[in-house]
């Protein structure tokens, strides 16, 4: 027991098991609506564009969380007002801003000639670089985004299931729109450090995808795809720590695992389905 135990010892190791299960449960309920909007690009797509404002933030000597936070909010409400442009797919919109904001990133890097383990961390993870700042950050996005989404959940799920007749009733599309866009934008930044700029869009939609299987209500779903975020990240975590991998990889192929066992059980389910459609038959 003193070996399972061991890495509790750690303030470094307590304080990444907390911003892992807060980064994966936030993640995951963010990432619940962006699978079900067809979306799932545009976790990656910001995730690279945010990666150019910290470059940039980094840099100029300003703050990580301000810089990157600016850009962040400025990319997604750029992608948002291009993708409302009916001549132009979101996917489309997605690719063309955050590809040049990530080319931005790497033109400044290569200008400065100089690439720090913050940028290893902004691009494959580092949560047991974590500070308790950061735990509070990650802490108040995670309650802000919840009370968000729990204030406009209605309109959010009309939104997400029949945005035109949604706006037929009434609910003000270019707002919401908006809002998640800053959402989604304030869950990245928030979580960059933990899971880095490639592991993020993972973490968006493997836990969603998960709960997908095995529930069509999307109130469970919702809630399935949290516990399976928070789940996730306090294994994966661990694991780390004895296998001696990077944590955000560890969380995201612990997220991999879940969804093969899911997929395997749903599969299964659908056979046996058929099978005693058959025999009743």
């Amino acid at each position: 027991m003193d070996i399972l135990a061991d890495p509790f010892r750690f303030e470094f190791f307590r304080n990444g098991m907390i911003v892992a299960a807060l980064a994966g449960g936030l993640c995951a309920m963010v990432g619940t609506y962006v699978v079900l909007r067809n979306m799932s690009y545009i976790g990656h797509g910001l995730s690279h564009a945010i990666f150019g404002g910290a470059v940039a933030s980094f840099l100029a000597g300003i703050n990580f969380y301000l810089g990157a936070g600016a850009w962040g909010v400025t990319s997604a409400l750029v992608v948002n007002r291009v993708a409302r442009r009916r001549t132009i797919g979101a996917d489309a919109a997605i690719g063309v801003v955050t590809t040049v904001s990530f080319a931005v990133g790497v033109a400044l890097i290569s200008r400065a000639r100089s690439f720090t383990r913050n940028f290893e961390a902004a691009l494959f993870g580092n949560v047991l670089g974590v500070e308790p700042a950061d735990v509070v950050i990650v802490g108040a996005v995670a309650v802000g985004v919840a009370a968000a989404i729990i204030s406009f959940y209605r309109p959010f799920l009309f939104l997400t299931f029949d945005p035109d007749v949604a706006e037929m009733f009434g609910v003000r599309t270019a707002r919401l729109d908006a809002l998640f866009a800053l959402l989604l934008a304030a869950t990245v930044i928030a979580t960059m450090q933990v899971l880095g700029v490639t592991l993020i869009a993972a973490a968006l939609v493997i836990p969603p995808v998960t709960a997908r299987l095995l529930t069509d209500r999307f109130r469970v779903m919702l809630a399935l795809a949290v516990v399976l975020g928070i789940l996730s990240g306090l294994v994966g975590m661990y694991l780390s720590y004895y296998l001696d991998i990077a944590s955000g990889a560890s969380i995201v192929l612990t997220q991999g695992v879940g969804f093969a066992i899911a997929y395997t059980a749903s599969a299964q389910r659908r056979t046996h389905r058929r099978l005693a459609g058959v025999v009743s038959h």
